[in-house]
């Protein structure tokens, strides 16, 4: 096996399967998030109310983010999970300090 192979294989392995899992269906807080994100983007409301849902898709997107460091199933799943959960935070402060909310 090249080291190649052997990097892809340590890298998408399931762990408790042995399959290759690049995706899996999604979970609670990711039906959460794109229920959430379809609800804002189809809605012509005042800021306050796009504002809440954003922040809300946002929880909901670093919480599943949290479930992948966590549990996620290989070290892809894991690695994804850390990416995502660092651009939520990025984005969540940023929503915040623009409001005016945060100082």
């Amino acid at each position: 096996m090249t080291a190649l192979r052997r990097l892809a294989d340590w890298t998408f392995r399931n762990r408790l399967t042995g399959a290759i899992t690049v995706g899996q269906w999604p979970n609670l807080p990711l039906w959460l998030f794109l229920g959430i994100s379809a609800v804002r983007w189809s809605l012509d409301r005042p800021e306050p109310v796009v504002l809440g849902l954003r922040i809300a898709a946002g929880g909901t997107l670093a919480w599943w983010a949290v479930e992948e460091v966590l549990r996620g199933v290989n070290p892809w799943r894991r690695g994804l999970g850390a990416a995502v959960l660092s651009g939520q935070v990025a984005s969540t402060a940023f929503t915040l300090y623009g409001t005016g909310l945060v100082p």
